[in-house]
């Protein structure tokens, strides 16, 4: 069992390093509001710190999950980053979405002192995190992802190595590519089989069984139908996230047309008064059918 820190404890990093404490591992934790650290000691046990530097020291990993990546760069080596109080041989392993340049900076940083570094953020959004259920995509050093592997099972379903640092991100990347113009897609059939008079359930329950099936349709046609947006990922982190993956493809040269236009469509919902809405409310920015 590992000594562990944990930084970030928003609707991802409570969960998560619920579960870390939950499977034997020494956690302490570290949330820039205080009150939400001293409720997860008080739910999980462990002990909660007044830093990131104070959090970090002595143990063998830290990990973080925070909002961007200035925060993660304050956090890791702000004046009371954590940088400061690991022992040399400590891994740092992030999990926030943020770009691969401050992965490899942070993993440049972290060599020179001796530490690990392990880019790692996840997918499966916050009830991912709840079940210990999280895909994480990994960049870094093959050593030390082996080490940090074990850990980070105890909040993962599926963990692999995808290169050096920064290779998470860019897989990540991918990923929210990807879900871009699914949800897209999954918001116009929702809204056609409504104005066409159909029964949504049925469709989706007969074309799902089919090669339109996919995670999000599974899990989301419902929140379209209904019109109710409050159950996963924000439309404010989408955003942040895809504006990651399209400053990435304007330095690496690749064409995301779909991507940049549902970026559009989710500032037009963010316009709606969406902001905290989840990415279904897609939905919401499509002409409803006539009921009358």
């Amino acid at each position: 069992m590992a000594k562990a820190a944990f930084l970030g404890l928003g609707v991802m990093g409570f969960p998560m390093a619920g579960h870390l404490q939950a499977s034997g591992h020494a956690v302490t934790v570290y949330n820039r509001t205080t009150a939400k650290a001293d409720a997860w000691v008080a739910r999980h046990g462990g002990r909660a710190a007044a830093t990131p530097r104070e959090a970090a020291a002595g143990c063998d990993f830290v990990f973080a999950c925070v909002g961007n990546d200035d925060d993660l760069r304050q956090v890791a080596i702000g004046p009371d980053g954590a940088f400061h109080g690991m022992t040399p041989g400590a891994i740092f392993i992030d999990h926030t979405t943020a770009s691969a340049d401050v992965a490899r900076e942070l993993a440049a940083e972290a060599e020179t002192r001796g530490l690990g570094f392990i880019d790692a953020p996840v997918s499966g959004g916050q009830a991912g995190a709840e079940n210990g259920a999280l895909t994480v995509m990994c960049g870094g050093d093959a050593g030390q992802y082996a080490r940090a592997e074990p850990v980070i099972a105890s909040f993962a379903r599926a963990c692999r190595l995808m290169g050096p640092a920064g290779a998470g991100q860019l897989t990540k990347m991918v990923n929210q590519i990807c879900i871009a113009g699914l949800v897209q897609a999954l918001a116009e059939g929702v809204s056609f089989a409504q104005h066409a008079g159909l029964d949504v359930e049925a469709v989706v329950d007969v074309i799902s069984k089919g090669a339109a099936q996919s995670w999000q349709m599974e899990n989301r046609h419902k929140t379209m139908n209904a019109g109710q947006f409050d159950f996963g990922f924000a439309v404010d982190w989408m955003r942040k996230d895809l504006s990651i993956c399209l400053a990435e493809a304007r330095r690496n040269g690749a064409s995301l047309p779909v991507t940049a236009l549902v970026d559009q469509f989710y500032g037009e919902v963010q316009a709606l008064g969406g902001a905290r809405w989840d990415t279904s409310s897609l939905i919401a920015r499509l002409p409803k059918a006539d009921r009358a």
